[in-house]
């Protein structure tokens, strides 16, 4: 078989067949976006790789000019290598040739294929939900008892998230109750809501003589009682006031309810202008969660046991446990390992019940008073050990302080317990991440980020938070910009949805925050919003918690840790654009009406593109939608979509 040929890119007979290729739009899709002229493809393609936004929140294009020029020169001499190639393969006699016309054919098949699959991934051709059955009408499919067995009880890990598989996702909307009425509004919802739209009647029947609550006629009423404040929460927070003077002149802002039972802590301290996170797990009969938030009090579904709360590190100024039930001496102490974390410095942690006043509540449970003697004991020196002090005590009632900077000894000893983490895990490293038996050491911001360092409640609001020059891209101007630019949107949002900044909108979940912005410019409406920060993006978190609002991280792809029907109002703003690359579009939509309450609203702020495939979806969920534009009279390409979720009943259910 004869040799193939010397051959060059000017001898080549199919030089012309590679200047065809370079002029696809498959292979012009790999230019930057900034072409004269960029094919749709091209215009698809670009935001999917973008994980991180600019001041305005939007996708980071190539930084420089420079790094374009390389970029381009390695494309030439690799297009000129693939010419050359087939110019090689095509032309070399004793060869299967093939016909430029093949050639042309394969690129454009494979183009024609690209394009077909972002539309198949966007699901914009006709789709359809049916109903879900009756009894998924409190679904909550990462932390569903239904997958319980599948799992340990051991640390209860079994009430941890476990999200389902692909195959076993629903593709269903999920009903309300028989008999769902529209959630009584707020103020009014801290004592009463409907008894059908939380139809629970076991935490009616094993909480009545604790006063947690009580049903009357069609609703469940809220005295405020609990099992350590008999006499009611508001006398219990006087007291937690009187002990740590903190929590009435703004210096304690945020705070964390772990075992939260109906959210009567967190509901009565929102009139003190301190915001809580209500946290509880998920159960077969109490719903603890989703009575909190049927009441309009923040909460989320979540158990200390394996893996890390989904919080940053230093981010509540105080945690509380009111006899929530939490053995937080045994594994090592694992459990107020991670009460340390995500406390910040200078932060209280509050313990009533077990073992504190042991000496007058013992006989009461079912215990000696050596033993709880020994327990209590046994927790202040674990606590100790952690660099916590006590702060004060009395009756039912003691209040540690974590050490405001580095100054403690007991880390630094060589064999203390517990030991400082030193395996490499970050701090902020919150989503699905294995508790260890450690403490995370301070850090070189720990006494700036200090509780009696950061500016008090309001003014933390609106100043500089010292993390954000941790996040990339962050610094103090980005910052300001962010916060004036969303003061305008959300003044163009009212103008577009009366309802906001109304008692008609309770509970507000910002999807996709950067800085808390969104909730910052509404922080004197009679909402709340929490802000979720995506477990795959730039870590913001840190500075939403520094400016005394709340949030959590999460990863789109799966649900969400509440009940269905429990927010009001749903905002993104480029959401699909920066995440449609890694999670299906039904399948967010689809959380998205599992959680927005019949009537509720969403705002979806995305580019024309996204706006029209989304609304072809939204009719399958048997949403009202329309589409609007933007307070920018620059940016035409970004659009607003503007929902309201039908109420419907199941066929399977009457009125």
């Amino acid at each position: 078989m004869a040799p193939c040929p010397q051959l060059s890119l000017s001898n080549s007979p199919y030089l012309p067949v590679c200047y065809q290729i370079t002029r696809t739009p498959f292979f012009r899709s790999l230019l930057p976006l900034h072409q004269p002229k960029s094919s749709d493809l091209e215009r698809r393609i670009w935001p999917f790789s973008m994980k991180y936004k600019d001041s305005d929140g939007k996708p980071l294009h190539p930084p420089d000019r420079a790094s374009k020029l390389v970029k381009r020169l390695l494309l030439l001499i690799v297009s000129c290598g693939i010419c050359f190639f087939l110019g090689g393969v095509i032309h070399c006699p004793g060869k299967n040739f093939l016909a430029a016309k093949d050639v042309m054919k394969t690129i454009t098949n494979d183009v024609e294929s690209t394009e077909d699959s972002f539309d198949e991934l966007l699901q914009v051709g006709p789709v359809l939900f049916p109903e879900c059955s009756i009894d998924y009408q409190d679904y909550t499919p990462c932390t569903d008892p239904r997958r319980w067995k599948k799992y340990g009880y051991y640390r209860l890990t079994l009430m941890e998230r476990h999200c389902p598989p692909i195959f076993e996702r629903k593709e269903c909307l999920v009903p309300p109750p028989n008999g769902y009425k529209s959630p009584i509004r707020w103020p009014k919802s801290k004592n009463e809501c409907w008894y059908r739209n939380v139809p629970y009647d076991w935490i009616n029947k094993q909480k009545s003589n604790q006063h947690w609550l009580k049903k009357q006629g069609e609703k469940f009423i809220f005295p405020g009682g609990g099992t350590m404040f008999p006499n009611g929460v508001s006398a219990y927070v006087d007291l937690m006031q009187d002990l740590v003077p903190q929590m009435k002149d703004g210096t304690v802002r945020t705070a964390i309810d772990t075992g939260c039972g109906v959210a009567s802590w967190g509901g009565d301290l929102l009139d003190r202008k301190v915001l809580t996170v209500s946290l509880a797990p998920r159960d077969n009969h109490e719903a603890q969660v989703q009575f909190a938030l049927e009441r309009g009090i923040p909460a989320i579904l979540g158990i200390i046991s394996t893996q890390r709360l989904p919080f940053p590190s230093s981010s509540f100024d105080m945690a509380h446990c009111s006899r929530c039930l939490i053995p937080w001496t045994e594994f090592g102490g694992i459990y107020l390992m991670e009460i340390h974390r995500i406390l910040r410095p200078g932060g209280f942690w509050v313990l009533s019940g077990p073992p504190v006043n042991y000496e007058n509540r013992w006989r009461g449970w079912n215990t000696t008073m050596e033993a709880q003697k020994a327990d209590y004991e046994k927790l202040d020196e674990l606590l100790t050990s952690m660099c916590f002090k006590l702060f004060n005590k009395k009756d039912d009632i003691a209040v540690w302080q974590k050490a405001s900077d580095d100054s403690c000894s007991k880390l630094a000893e060589p064999d203390a317990y517990p030991p400082k983490c030193d395996d490499g895990t970050e701090p902020d490293s919150a989503w699905y991440t294995p508790l260890r038996a450690c403490i995370v050491a301070p850090g070189l911001t720990t006494q700036k980020i200090s509780l009696k360092s950061i500016p008090k409640w309001p003014q933390r609001l609106h100043s500089i938070p010292e993390r954000v020059s941790g996040v990339p891209g962050g610094s103090g101007s980005s910052f300001k910009h962010d916060d004036s630019k969303w003061k305008e949107r959300a003044k163009h949002y009212k103008k577009l949805l009366p309802a906001l900044g109304t008692d008609k909108i309770r509970n507000v979940m910002d999807m996709n925050t950067m800085y808390g912005g969104f909730a910052a410019a509404v922080i004197n409406d009679p909402l709340w919003v929490m802000n979720v920060v995506s477990s795959h993006g730039p870590n913001t978190l840190p500075v939403v918690f520094d400016r005394g609002l709340i949030g959590t991280y999460h990863d789109w792809c799966e649900a969400f840790s509440t009940y269905p029907r429990t927010y009001d109002l749903l905002h993104l703003d480029g959401l699909f654009t920066t995440e449609t690359q890694r999670c299906e579009m039904k399948y967010v939509l689809l959380e998205m009406d599992r959680i927005l309450r019949p009537n509720g609203y969403i705002i979806i702020r995305e580019s024309s593109y996204f706006v029209d495939a989304i609304s072809k979806i939204t009719k399958a969920l048997r949403w009202s939608c329309r589409k609007q534009n933007t307070e920018s009279t620059t940016e035409e390409k970004e659009k607003l979509l503007i929902c309201q979720k039908k109420l419907w009943f199941s066929k399977q259910s009457s009125r």
